[in-house]
């Protein structure tokens, strides 16, 4: 048997990701939970009485800029190269 070659039982564990990815990953996580959980609520208890803070800016504008600035995020956490020094 040759001394070079390892055992098949002791392979290598090579990540395709390094920590900046997880990192990024978990951070466009957040932003895209922050966004979808400022979308919620507006509604009205009585389904007779408009609420008209369902239109507000809040959840026309702000929250779904959110989640796409998340999706940004999980795009360049999958892109960005872990062994680059």
């Amino acid at each position: 048997m040759n001394k070079n070659k390892k055992p098949l039982h002791k392979q290598d564990l090579n990540f395709v990701f390094g920590k900046p990815n997880y990192t990024f990953m978990f951070i466009g996580l957040a932003v895209i939970a922050l966004g979808f959980i400022l979308m919620s609520g507006g509604g009205s208890d009585d389904p007779n009485i408009f609420n008209p803070d369902i239109y507000n800016f809040q959840r026309i504008r702000l929250a779904p800029a959110l989640v796409l600035i998340g999706f940004a995020i999980e795009v360049y956490a999958i892109l960005l190269n872990p062994n680059k020094k």
